[in-house]
């Protein structure tokens, strides 16, 4: 096994599948230069993305009132009551991606983005746009011809294959998500309906991921969105952080050394919540805090950023660990080395939870906030929580926060969920009830 920064107690709770927050050790040091992206990339993706718009609000009658762009909103909680925020010190807000448009979760902005890239690619070499670049002509059949040509694939457990899958069907694209035994069987419906070819192997992400790779990797017309190492998905997720950026000051929210931000990320093998939060870090510095969050029996992004740069990240399994989690979202096994040494020292810790906690959350949600998730989407919520522990006022103390949480403001992060059935979501609340003994 690698060398970790874990010490023999932590260790024995990834055994254990018992809940801890890790501090990462190497939070704030000198960052590798391997991987690491270019802040530029990150205004590219932005300025990408408002290339397309126009041409995503004719594809998506849903984006018409936004002009193309997909967004979500941030929900002050302060209405809800203090029973919803009860434990939580400063202000906190409920980051919407689960109302994402298209694509229903987190895996929006990056997947769709990455689609784009490679659309916008063979759209200049094919000399598809016309002399002011105006991409509605993209959806015209001379567009759809060549880009019926090559096949987009990904390896999914579920929501990157939704933001892939329709983006690319929706463009022309033969569009086909090999995805894990885990995946929630809407999600595989969901695919089909749009058009989307879907390959099931029974096996976990990381078998998937191979499987597509492979394939795509034999076909001369094919191309695999990579969510283990691709920049293009990383610096999607990352524009999250510009948007916002500007809904904080909307709501009249500061971020300076008087008041700290803490961000709370459920994390899969790692992209989504890796490129927001290079995003808040190139943003907001030394001010925002971000946590990732991950079911103890899925601690991926724990031991991969316990690790060292360069060092190929541990697979739960040495733990002891079987990836047995309703979080279908967080089911992955082992992390991105690519997002781990990207971020390794942007990251504050990683907390674990187990599924009870986040269906009691998931209960929360609607009881007070009227807001349905998944049980993946539910974990961020137990972030202000995990920070009044041991572990997280020793964070708090190390970076001088103690006298200053009155002026925090907290982030939970929901990442899925308006896209579920309600059959499928009754079940959930169903459980989430009897687990709240209510």
């Amino acid at each position: 096994m690698s060398s970790l920064n874990l010490t023999a107690e932590q260790q024995d709770h990834l055994r254990a599948a018992t809940p801890q927050l890790w501090l990462n050790p190497q939070y704030l040091q000198d960052r590798a230069i391997l991987a690491a992206p270019e802040v530029d990339a990150l205004y590219e993706a932005e300025a990408r993305l408002q290339r397309f718009a126009p041409l995503l609000a004719i594809l998506f009658p849903e984006l018409q009132a936004s002009g193309g762009l997909i967004e979500s909103g941030l929900t002050d909680t302060q209405p809800f009551g203090t029973e919803f925020t009860k434990g939580c010190e400063g202000r906190l807000f409920l980051k919407a991606d689960h109302q994402l448009p298209v694509a229903g979760s987190i895996k929006a902005r990056g997947g769709i983005h990455e689609v784009l890239c490679f659309a916008e690619a063979l759209a200049r070499q094919e000399g598809l746009l016309d002399a002011e670049g105006d991409y509605r002509a993209l959806n015209n059949a001379a567009a759809k011809e060549v880009f019926s040509r090559y096949r987009v694939s990904v390896g999914s457990t579920g929501n990157l294959g939704l933001s892939i899958g329709i983006m690319s069907a929706a463009l022309g694209f033969k569009a086909e998500v090999h995805m894990s035994a885990d995946a929630k069987d809407w999600k595989k419906q969901r695919l089909t309906d749009r058009g989307v070819k879907v390959i099931e192997h029974q096996a976990d992400y990381g078998a998937a991921v191979a499987a597509g790779r492979a394939a795509a990797e034999a076909d001369p017309y094919g191309y695999f969105v990579d969510d283990e190492r691709s920049p293009h998905l990383f610096m999607g997720y990352a524009v999250a952080a510009l948007r916002l950026e500007s809904q904080l000051q909307a709501a009249g929210v500061r971020v300076d050394a008087e008041h700290p931000l803490f961000v709370y990320l459920p994390a899969g093998v790692g992209g989504a919540p890796g490129g927001i939060a290079f995003g808040l870090k190139m943003l907001f510095g030394r001010y925002v805090h971000c946590f990732f969050a991950e079911p103890v029996q899925a601690p991926c992004m724990l031991l991969g950023m316990a690790g060292n740069a360069g060092d190929a990240p541990v697979s739960v399994s040495e733990f002891g660990l079987s990836i047995d989690t309703e979080a279908d979202g967080l089911a992955v096994g082992t992390a991105s080395q690519w997002v781990c040494d990207a971020t390794r020292n942007l990251i504050s810790g990683v907390y674990t939870a187990p599924d009870a906690s986040l269906y009691r959350q998931l209960y929360r949600l609607k009881q007070f906030a009227d807001t349905e998730v998944e049980p993946s989407a539910a974990i961020g919520c137990l972030g202000p929580e995990v920070l009044t522990g041991e572990a997280g006022r020793a964070y708090l103390q190390a970076h001088k926060l103690e006298g200053l949480m009155k002026n925090a403001t907290h982030i939970a992060w929901l990442t899925g969920g308006s896209f579920v059935p309600e059959q499928e979501y009754g079940r959930y609340l169903d459980k989430a009830r009897v687990i709240a003994g209510v």
